[in-house]
């Protein structure tokens, strides 16, 4: 066994007085102590808490000290009570935290008696100071029959139920046996307290090493705190003579026996009675080793000789215990020390995955089979050979977990390999009958996770036509659908359902996927079964879909159920324009349609939600026109009628319907158009004469409308009717005719008055003059207005000619702006001709170019833009135009 000590220290102290002297060490700051003896006198044991704040020393004189070196004072003390004992052991109190005393210690000698004491610390400016041992008793005596010295002490607490008291257990060993003491001492115990624990138990010996594991936790019984202990005889010297060794020290995986002239380690992990130690002798120049020690702390191990200390480094302990687990079968310990090396990991995977399969436990084994680097041909055929296949399936799966990503071939092949696995294990189970299993619905749920797996995903998306094929020739249609959705293939599924006439199936699926233009290509099968859950599908999409490319499914009739889908389809086209606010002439003509057809009460409402104007409506009038005069809705055909203009023929329809419809038809052709409104109101006073024969209502036309007379109507009376039908109206309308001769006479005269006003102004005009300076600008652009033609109003204000046009030709009336642009354009082909710029061309055309321009100014500059009516009628425009506007925003941003 290779060697765990790789290095060692050696150190020697003494004082210049040639007296002993320990030398204490913390954190690299060196503390010699100088004990109070003789020169001849040599140190026995030392003994320093694992808190290195309290130190004992014992002499070969049998004087013993005590130094609390958590103190100022570190000055020796004797203890005055141990005088005559060789201390060889100490048992420290783990519960003390005080720096300045001990707490209760345990004392072993080399005559195997067991002390309990406590030691303090007293400030040395005391001038009478107390004893250092607070007190001191004998507990035991492990030497009755033949002294043997205390070579180990050790006590803890263990867990107690009952919170009077504490339970404690004591390890003891000499030279043949370690003692146990297990027992409870009360919480309020008066010092010694050690004292009744150690009156139930007697002594005994035994040769060799107790090794064993401290548990605590009660495994090991009641009486008892050791477990997996055995007894291993001391190795026999070269004479075959047992040697006693004089110290021990335990690391984590191997124990170190000290004899005065060698040392021997073994590992703790051979499972034998005996251990198989090796030897390292020492030089004898360094004088007989005299003990050992493990720092508890830090793990450091110490050897002292009479004249030497030495220090011992543990390096790489652990490097060859995996191969002791290994045989030991403790497989997970083993991989745990051995992860450092992946040619030992591989070691012990192979052997824990022949282990597992000897034993029956396939899984285990298949997947600890993937982990190696074993042949991937031997471990499958090893697996196919068993009749159970999931094994298999593990071990592949597994192993295609390991592949990197550039294994496209290798991934391919495995993944088709697996779903050949899973295919068959369905398909048996089916064949079975077990298809209502768990054991089935587990087998497909793992089936479907391992297909859905992000990986797995990937490599079967650029190979989908072999897994189609696959699933396909195993029958497996739920499985298919699944693979479907899995790849997105929703058009396949969509079609699967239709071929199952599972409609509703088809459009859940519809439903969920994204692709919009499914929605156009399935719609009109889905719309002539489930209309109202299509419908609602649509609407749900909302404005994603164009309503125009789903008329073939709106139109897909069946005669037998044609008014549910004429209704559903009404709804979605109700709400397309409603909420979605579409305004394609399509849409709006077939939803007319559909009113027509299916709801004509809501005919007349849709029409009239339109408007009347013709900008604004968004159905095609003349195919409305048609729609209603094939329908016979008539009131529809007026609405229709009027909006295209035909006054006439609306009259005429509506007075086939009532005649208070026909009335508000007379009504809305233009006011100044006076001749079309009396024509239509006659027409409707003749329908009521001769159709209705109600002369009284005839004559209340003369009072619903002015432009009727009595004198129009009577022509439309039968010869039969009296007088008295209208005798009232005639006298009314002799009343009219005298106030609008009385009225003709006062506007005569006013337009007489006017007339000589007129005749007076224009004299005064003609006298009237206005002066224009040289350095007088333009209202508009403020640039000379002599440079150029222009206009001069009576009010003082001045505008080039070109100016004035661009600021009246906007607020022009369309009509009067194309006569002046057509004005503009015969203008300016006159001046750019060449005849005109020859010759003046005669007064004929010197009086057309007068004409030309008389209309024009007669057009434009009949009023100032400042002072006239023009500015009036500009008072609701913008200063900034809304073309402009964004550009003056961002320029201001």
């Amino acid at each position: 066994m290779a060697s765990i000590l790789d290095q060692y220290e050696e150190e020697f102290t003494r004082t210049s007085t040639g007296k002993p002297a320990v030398r204490s060490t913390a954190q690299d700051i060196v503390t010699e102590i100088e004990l109070p003896s003789p020169v001849t006198d040599r140190v026995h044991q030392i003994f320093l808490d694992p808190t290195g704040k309290h130190l004992l020393i014992s002499l070969g004189s049998q004087e013993n000290y005590y130094v609390s070196l958590g103190t100022s004072a570190r000055k020796p003390k004797n203890i005055a009570k141990l005088k005559g004992h060789l201390i060889d052991s100490v048992g420290w109190n783990w519960q003390n935290a005080n720096e300045k005393t001990t707490g209760a210690i345990l004392l072993g000698t080399n005559k195997g008696l067991i002390f309990e004491t406590e030691l303090t610390q007293f400030d040395d400016s005391r001038f009478f100071q107390g004893n250092v041992d607070l007190y001191l008793k004998q507990l035991f005596n492990l030497g009755r029959e033949r002294a043997e010295p205390v070579t180990g002490l050790q006590f803890d607490r263990m867990p107690c139920s009952d919170l009077s008291v504490y339970r404690y257990y004591i390890l003891v060993t000499t030279p043949g046996r370690l003692y146990q003491f297990i027992g409870t001492v009360s919480t309020s115990a008066d010092p010694p307290m050690f004292t009744p624990l150690f009156q139930q138990y007697e002594s005994g010996a035994g040769p060799g090493i107790y090794y064993g594991n401290i548990d605590v936790t009660g495994s090991a019984g009641p009486n008892s705190v050791m477990s997996s202990s055995k007894l291993i005889p001391y190795p026999k010297d070269i004479d075959e003579q047992k040697v006693h060794p004089i110290g021990m020290a335990l690391t984590e995986f191997h124990m170190l026996v000290l004899y005065s002239d060698r040392w021997r380690s073994s590992c703790v992990m051979i499972s034998c009675s005996c251990f198989c130690f090796k030897t390292f002798f020492f030089f004898f120049r360094f004088g007989r080793m005299l003990g050992i020690r493990k720092d508890p702390i830090r793990g450091t191990i110490w050897a002292f000789s009479s004249q030497v200390v030495f220090f011992y480094k543990v390096c790489r302990e652990s490097r060859d215990v995996w191969q002791m687990y290994l045989e030991k079968g403790d497989f997970e310990v083993a991989k745990k020390y051995c992860q450092d090396s992946r040619f030992n990991l591989e070691k012990v995977l192979i052997k824990q995955a022949e282990h597992l399969f000897e034993i029956g436990k396939y899984e285990e084994s298949a997947a600890m089979y993937a982990q190696t680097q074993n042949s991937f041909e031997e471990v499958a055929l090893k697996f196919i050979k068993l009749s159970n296949k999931e094994p298999l399936q593990t071990f592949i799966i597994e192993k295609l977990s390991s592949l990197r990503p550039q294994d496209k071939t290798q991934m391919t092949m495995l993944v088709t390999w697996i779903v050949e696995l899973f295919l068959n294990t369905l398909g048996r189970l089916k064949e079975q009958g077990q298809d209502e299993t768990y054991e089935y619905e587990s087998t497909q749920e793992k089936f479907r996770k391992f297909m859905a797996s992000m990986r797995i995903k990937e490599c079967i998306t650029l190979n989908r036509t072999v897994i189609y094929d696959l699933i396909s020739s195993h029958g497996d249609i739920e499985d298919l659908v699944f693979f479907a959705h899995l790849m997105k293939d929703y058009e396949r599924v969509i079609n699967h359902h239709f071929h199952h006439e599972n409609y509703r199936g088809a459009l859940e699926c519809l439903i969920k996927q994204p692709d919009i233009e499914l929605y156009y290509k399935f719609s009109p099968v889905l719309m002539q079964h489930l209309p109202r859950e299509t419908v609602d599908a649509w609407i749900r999409v909302g404005k994603q879909l164009d309503p125009k490319k789903l008329i073939p499914a709106l139109v897909q009739y069946d005669h037998l159920r044609n008014i549910d889908q004429g209704n559903e389809a009404i709804r979605y086209l109700e709400t397309c324009i409603q909420k979605f606010e579409n305004r394609d002439s399509a849409i709006h003509n077939y939803l007319l349609a559909l009113y027509a057809k299916f709801q004509p009460d809501h005919l007349m409402t849709y029409l009239q939600l339109q408007g009347e104007d013709p900008d604004e409506i968004c159905y095609d009038v003349k195919y409305a026109l048609r729609l209603c005069t094939e329908c016979n809705h008539h009131r529809a055909c007026v609405h229709v009628y009027s909006l295209m203009g035909l006054y006439e023929e609306a009259v005429d329809m509506a007075l086939t319907v009532d005649v208070e419809l026909a009335k508000q038809q007379a009504n809305k052709p233009a006011e100044d158009d006076l001749e079309l409104r009396k024509k239509l109101w006659l027409r409707i006073a003749r329908h009521v004469v001769e159709e209705e024969k109600d002369i009284k209502r005839a004559m209340e036309f003369l009072h619903e409308c002015d432009l009727l007379k009595i004198e129009d109507v009577l022509p439309f009376f039968p010869d039969f009717v009296t007088i008295d039908h209208f005798k009232d109206a005639i006298v009314s309308s002799l009343q009219e005719y005298n106030q609008h001769i009385e009225s003709l006479k006062i506007e005569m005269e006013e337009a007489t008055q006017s007339a000589e006003e007129i005749r007076r102004e224009i004299q005064s005009f003609r006298n009237k003059y206005s002066l224009v300076k040289a350095e007088d600008k333009c209202s508009v652009c403020t640039y000379p207005l002599m440079s150029r033609a222009f206009y001069l109003f009576p009010c003082g204000h001045k505008f080039h000619m070109d100016c004035l046009i661009a600021e009246v030709l906007p607020t022009l009336p369309t009509s009067k702006k194309s006569q002046v642009e057509s004005l503009q354009r015969k203008l300016a082909e006159m001046e750019g001709s060449p005849a005109h710029n020859r010759a003046p061309g005669g007064p004929e055309k010197a009086a057309k170019d007068m004409d030309v321009q008389t209309k024009l100014h007669d057009l434009v500059s009949s009023e100032c833009i400042f002072c006239g009516d023009f500015m009036i009628r500009c008072i609701d425009k913008q200063f900034v135009e809304e073309e402009k506007w964004s550009i003056i925003v961002s320029e201001w941003e």
